[in-house]
C-alpha cells in the first residue's frame, strides 16, 4: 500500500477509533526506539511472519531520516543459508537486554514458546509491543498493545500500513534542519536591520 492510499484509507476512517489508536501506537514505537536506541526486533509466529510491516518500517526508515525504526524480522524457521535479512532466528530473543524494543505481530494468541520467550525479553530488559488479537496473555506482559480483534472493521495487514506510515511520518525534523533554517532567518534580519554601507 503506497502513501497515497494510506492517505485515502484515513480520510474513509475519519470519525472512527482507528486513526487515533495507530498513530498512539505508532508514537510508543517510535518514542521507544528513538528514545532507547536499542534497535528494534520484529517477531510473528510460525505461521504469520510479519515481513510486509518489516520491509515497510525499512522504507520509513529511509524516508523519515529515523533509521532506528528499520527492524530485525526474527524468524521461527531461519536458516543460515538464508540471505541475511532473513537468516536471524528465535535465539536473537533470548539475546533482547535493555534498550531493545520487541514488537510482536500475531493474528491470533500466541502459542506458549513464542510468549515464553516473550517473557524472558520483557525480564530482560526489552519493551515488549504488541499487534494482535487483544486477548490472552500477550497483551498483557506489552508495554504497549494495539488490538485488532477478529472480524474488526480492518483486518491486520490494513492495520499494519497504518502503523508503520505513522511511525515514520511522525518523526521529528533533525535538530540540525531547525538551526539551518534559524540561522537562514536571523542572517536575513541582520542584513535587513543593518546600516547602509557608507558612502564616500
Amino acid at each position: 500500500m503506497d502513501a497515497v492510499r494510506v492517505a485515502l484509507l484515513r480520510e474513509v476512517l475519519v470519525g472512527t477509533e482507528w486513526l487515533g489508536a495507530t498513530r498512539r501506537f505508532a508514537g510508543a514505537l517510535r518514542g521507544s526506539v528513538v528514545s532507547h536506541g536499542g534497535g528494534l526486533l520484529l517477531v510473528g509466529t510460525p505461521e504469520y511472519e510479519p515481513w510486509h510491516l518489516a520491509a515497510h518500517l525499512v522504507d520509513e526508515a529511509a524516508w523519515s531520516g529515523t533509521p532506528e525504526l528499520a527492524p530485525t524480522l526474527v524468524r521461527h524457521d531461519a536458516r543460515p543459508s538464508d540471505p541475511a535479512h532473513l537468516a536471524v532466528g528465535l535465539g536473537r530473543l533470548e539475546a533482547a537486554r535493555r534498550g531493545e524494543t520487541l514488537l510482536v505481530v500475531s493474528p491470533e494468541v500466541p502459542a506458549p514458546p513464542l510468549l515464553e520467550r516473550v517473557s524472558d525479553a520483557r525480564r530482560a530488559g526489552a519493551t515488549v509491543l504488541s499487534l494482535g488479537p487483544g486477548e490472552g496473555e500477550l497483551p498483557a506482559m506489552a508495554h504497549e498493545a494495539l488490538a485488532v480483534p477478529d472480524g474488526s472493521e480492518l483486518d491486520l495487514d490494513t492495520v499494519q500500513h497504518l502503523v508503520s506510515a505513522a511511525a515514520g511520518e511522525n518523526a521529528l525534523p533533525t535538530p540540525r534542519g531547525r538551526r539551518r533554517f534559524r540561522d537562514r532567518v536571523a542572517r536575513l534580519a541582520e542584513h535587513l536591520t543593518a546600516p547602509p554601507p557608507a558612502r564616500w
